[in-house]
């Protein structure tokens, strides 16, 4: 059934009826659905009794806590991802695409908030690092995955 609909999906992108990021987007819906639908045990683990997406999209929009109280967005993505990295590889793959992308962004407002012409530069560093994570949750939301810009990967 999944190859057939993997064959049709081929002819559609082959016609020009759809483009490669919808042909992309489409057959991973596809291959997903049969981990989803593993009962085995085996891929797909419920994330404390979320759906991946839910989870992931939590992930990310869990690092502007952060602004409520300090270090407390970088403690719950890092908590979210030790529980689940082993459970599931999408987790391990997120969280460390945020993990790398805080850090990066502490050292870039570090950096110019240091010098003094920085620290208005490290306010545009600000409203970049909120746009990139609302970028990233809804992202995550569509089942995407999506690569901060500008990260330094500490974590690989």
């Amino acid at each position: 059934m999944k190859y057939d609909d993997l064959k049709i999906l081929a002819e559609l992108r082959e016609k020009g009826a759809i483009t490669e990021e919808e042909f992309q987007r489409e057959k991973a819906k596809i291959l997903n659905e049969d981990r989803k639908s593993d009962t085995s045990g085996g891929f797909c683990k419920p994330l404390f009794g979320l759906d991946e997406k839910t989870y992931l999209t939590l992930m990310h929009i869990s690092q502007l806590a952060g602004f409520l109280a300090p270090l407390i967005g970088f403690i719950i993505p890092l908590i979210m991802w030790i529980a689940n990295k082993d459970v599931n590889p999408k987790v391990d793959w997120h969280g460390k695409n945020i993990l790398n992308f805080i850090i990066s962004f502490v050292i870039y407002a570090t950096i110019l908030c240091i010098t003094i012409i920085g620290i208005p530069l490290a306010v545009v560093v600000g409203i970049i690092y909120i746009v990139f994570v609302i970028i990233a949750t809804i992202k995550a939301n569509n089942g995407e995955d999506w690569k901060y810009p500008l990260t330094i990967e500490f974590i690989k």
